[in-house]
């Protein structure tokens, strides 16, 4: 079941209307979890990043051994003529992605130059300005690259954030709050997590095990040339619970602020709206 609507599919070289089917019963991606994707964003007649994020899918596919088949300008091309039928107005969620098609001699490994590609288009609003989340603490931990795949945007990944989902909403939280292996913070269950303290931008060094995403690179990069100190560093939930603001960054919302982690309450403070606001200016520079 789709998370939108007014969805188009790109599959076996031409675009469609409507959630395809693309996948077989026996396809390796389906009952393996040999799959990958990335997402990008229009909105505003804006598609940031998009190049970046179409030439990460074929890392990933590399990352999970199989094989990407797609050039990233050609994936860029192909977007850009599915998202004209949405006109500028409209917020699409847009989401390349390969899968197995047949599995080796014991069909465990997924086989080279065996690979499935797709597109698929969702209309699905951007969240607003000023919708918030909240946050608790998850039994569940982030793997290192040594238990999975945690250096591709892998669909097998995503139970457990999943699991890490679930268990937050089941204590009417919005968002977990995930550790790794050593009970360091890593990121949230959908996104990169940030705090401000004295005035500096904070966000967890990326160790290995979990995607630093882009949306996240963009912030730093965007961030230290507006003059901010921005501090990637090994971080605490104790470190959470002192912030003086706390904010996701990822593809979906761009920013999200945080008001409250447990019982620890945050305002919706001014570098959030900087770092906001700093975003979407630059995200101007990158029409459909």
């Amino acid at each position: 079941m789709a998370f939108g609507k007014n969805i188009r599919t790109w599959f076996e070289g031409a675009w469609q209307d409507g959630d395809a089917m693309v996948m077989r019963a026996a396809d390796h991606g389906l009952w393996q979890g040999s799959n990958v994707f990335d997402g990008a964003r229009l909105f505003n007649g804006l598609v940031p990043d998009l190049d970046a994020h179409c030439a990460r899918l074929n890392r990933s596919a590399e990352a999970l051994m199989i094989t990407p088949t797609m050039d990233a300008g050609e994936m860029v091309e192909i977007v850009r003529e599915g998202l004209k039928p949405y006109g500028r107005n409209t917020a699409v969620y847009i989401r390349p992605m390969y899968w197995a098609v047949n599995g080796s001699e014991l069909g465990v490994a997924p086989a080279p130059n065996s690979t499935g590609f797709a597109i698929s288009l969702e209309e699905v609003p951007m969240p607003g300005e000023d919708a918030a989340t909240t946050l608790t603490t998850t039994q569940f931990r982030r793997p290192v690259l040594a238990d999975n795949v945690c250096n591709a945007k892998a669909g097998c990944l995503y139970p457990n954030n999943a699991r890490m989902l679930v268990e937050a909403q089941r204590k009417g939280f919005g968002n977990a709050l995930v550790q790794d292996a050593l009970g360091n913070v890593a990121e949230t269950a959908s996104a990169n997590v940030w705090m401000v303290k004295d005035g500096e931008f904070f966000t967890p060094v990326a160790n290995g095990t979990f995607l630093a995403g882009l949306t996240r690179k963009r912030h730093m990069k965007n961030l230290r040339e507006a003059g901010y100190t921005v501090n990637e560093a090994v971080l605490t939930l104790e470190d959470f619970r002192r912030a003086d603001e706390v904010f996701l960054t990822g593809n979906f919302s761009k920013v999200q602020y945080v008001k409250a982690f447990d019982d620890v309450t945050y305002a919706y403070g001014p570098l959030t709206r900087k770092a906001r606001e700093i975003y979407m200016d630059w995200a101007t520079s990158c029409p459909l």
